[in-house]
């Protein structure tokens, strides 16, 4: 019996030892960095609708901020050529920055790239419909592109009566010098005769679903 406990002895201390000890500490350590963080297509479309809110906020306060700069130092004209050379770049930074795809897109374009393409019409046209009938509107998530891209949109409503110096009423609210600006730059413009209130289009704000994911 003596002799069977010293054949058996070493075998327990061995198992028992350091090297045991060190791969368990090891092991934890792995586990503990490669927790994998279980994320619900809910949390995801979650998070998409609060980074659309902040991402198109943060542009239509950028574009605010500049056009009324704009309005004061050269009036309505100045702001014309504003937004013809400046909104899409004020607009491009923000993809950069986001690592997404931002537009502005309307059923009555002053720029014709800003028509929208067969994914936005039918959100643009919900949107439409919803104005016309007094129905109110909220931001919507589409998953697009077998559901790797997210695509936000929000209506865009005319708020601001400096919109109205180059959207509103050509014979109540856009002076003759405008008028006359807009019809150089844009001869066929049907972006005229709006109301505050109004719905003039809507952003479409396209998020690749990775980039939401590493935000949760």
């Amino acid at each position: 019996m003596k002799n069977f406990l010293i054949v058996i002895l070493p075998i327990l201390i061995f198992s028992c030892g350091p090297q045991e000890r060190i791969s368990k500490e090891v092991f934890d350590d792995v586990q503990r960095n490669n927790d994998v963080k279980r994320i619900t297509e809910v949390a995801i479309l979650e998070e998409a609708m609060v980074w659309g809110d902040s991402i198109t906020q943060e542009a239509q306060e950028q574009l605010t901020a500049q056009l009324e700069q704009a309005i004061a130092a050269n009036g309505p004209v100045g702001a014309l050529d504003f937004c013809k050379v400046n909104a899409l770049p004020i607009l491009k930074s923000l993809e950069t920055k986001h690592a997404v795809t931002l537009r502005r897109v309307s059923s009555q374009p002053r720029n014709p790239g800003d028509a929208p393409n067969p994914q936005e019409l039918p959100l643009l046209d919900a949107y439409t419909y919803n104005a016309e009938n007094n129905i109110s509107s909220d931001p919507s998530i589409q998953k697009i592109e077998n559901g790797e891209v997210l695509l936000y949109t929000k209506p865009i409503v005319l708020a601001n009566a400096l919109c109205l110096s180059c959207h509103g009423d050509a014979k109540k609210d856009i002076a003759p010098e405008t008028a006359a600006k807009l019809k150089q730059l844009y001869p066929q413009d049907p972006a005229t005769g709006y109301a505050i209130g109004d719905l003039r289009g809507m952003w479409a704000l396209r998020l690749p679903k990775k980039e939401v994911v590493k935000r949760l």
